[in-house]
């Protein structure tokens, strides 16, 4: 054979070789990134496909080792603020003291001359206060018939109603009209001044108004944190000044950023220093006068803060008060923690100034409207209405 043809059959040959291996390398570059593999014979693809399915159908294997079944989070139970109280029960220890000696003296026989002293006892002890006491002896005295003057249960009701009639002063409602409403709190320290304005506060921001708390107590220690505290707890703004700033010009900014923002109610702290009788009053007198700069008008109202467990103190404070700013209306606190809730009819009396508000406990909800009529009820109900 001619060996030219022999070389180019070989070279025919290799190139052969490498078209058939270029075309299976490019066959096996379009298969998926998994199936790019060795070529299998067919027993190796059946029992691979046997495999396969066996894989399928067994259960899954069990785990080296065993988990553990997920721990359930404990429940907490988050603490909600107590139920207010019933005005019964604010006034509890008030009606086991007048109400039981009460019972207790004129059902013993009726109202004689002789039970006559120990029931004027009675009345002032429980702070009625003797010109509010000799009063409603003289009315019952005058009033009753002889023979009802015998009956306990026409004296004790007699008593209600002239009760009744001494605490049921007008009071019309606090006018909310204006905006803002300038409400001028004060008192002397320690009657719960700032705290009543927390709850106020509380009270006019759940009805959905907007509040502004003026901190013009910048006297007291602590008393702008505290009144913060309560801002934040019933989501009133708080407006303040520097330590020891003048307060006639807190009360001013105060009033003024409320009528910026287009508040409902302002509510201003004042200081309450009765040992600086005459620089208190007369500090008083200014801060009036700043509020009715920032907006005529104010103060709308003039609320003055008592302390009801100091009895006829609060009637003597409330005096000093009264000669120095015209009070409008009365809020007395912690009447719950006293047995001598008397002071309601006192004040009412001696003062002429109506009770708006009561204080029977610690939650905001615990300071009330003063409803007359549902006050003497309470006061004048009692478990042991009558003798057994």
């Amino acid at each position: 054979m001619d060996p030219g043809l022999l070389v180019v059959g070989g070279f025919g040959l290799v190139f052969l070789i490498l078209a058939v291996l270029a075309v299976r390398k490019l066959a096996r570059k379009e298969l998926p990134e998994g199936e790019r593999t060795k070529e299998l014979t067919e027993g190796e693809e059946a029992e691979l496909a046997a495999e396969a399915e066996r894989a399928t159908d067994a259960p899954p294997e069990a785990p080296s080792e065993p988990i553990e079944a997920p721990v359930e989070a404990p429940v907490v139970e988050v603490p909600t603020a107590p139920p207010p109280k019933s005005l019964e029960a604010g006034l509890s220890k008030t009606r086991k003291g007048f109400m039981s000696r009460l019972n207790d003296l004129i059902f013993s026989g009726g109202l004689d001359d002789e039970l006559v002293d120990d029931l004027e006892a009675l009345l002032v002890t429980s702070d009625i206060g003797i010109h509010t006491t000799q009063r409603l002896i003289g009315d019952l005295r005058g009033e009753l018939s002889r023979k009802e003057v015998k009956d306990a249960n026409a004296v004790r009701t007699r008593l209600r109603d002239k009760v009744l009639e001494i605490v049921e002063l007008e009071r019309p409602p606090l006018d909310l009209t204006k905006k803002p409403t300038v409400i001028m709190v004060i008192g002397v320290n320690g009657v719960g001044k700032t705290t009543t304005i927390g709850k106020l506060a509380a009270r006019y921001v759940g009805e959905g108004k907007k509040v502004v708390l003026g901190a013009g107590d910048t006297f007291r220690a602590a008393a702008v944190e505290q009144l913060e505290i309560w801002g934040e707890r019933s989501g009133a703004e708080v407006v303040k000044g520097a330590e020891r700033a003048d307060p006639s010009s807190v009360v001013f900014d105060a009033i003024q950023h409320a009528k910026r923002i287009g508040a409902d109610v302002c509510l201003c702290d004042t200081a309450g220093r009765l040992h600086t009788k005459v620089n208190l009053m007369e500090e008083l007198k200014k801060l009036k006068r700043s509020m009715n700069k920032a907006m005529e008008g104010a103060p709308h109202e003039v609320m003055m803060v008592l302390d009801a467990t100091t009895g006829q103190n609060a009637i003597a404070q409330a005096k000093q008060f009264q000669a120095a700013v015209d009070v409008d209306s009365i809020a007395l606190t912690k009447l719950d923690g006293t047995a001598k809730g008397g002071v309601v009819v006192a004040i009412c009396d001696d003062l002429s100034v109506p009770v708006r508000f009561i204080g029977i406990g610690e939650q905001a909800a615990d300071l009330r409207d003063f409803a007359p009529r549902a006050f003497v009820d309470a006061l004048f109900s009692s478990a042991e209405d009558s003798p057994a």
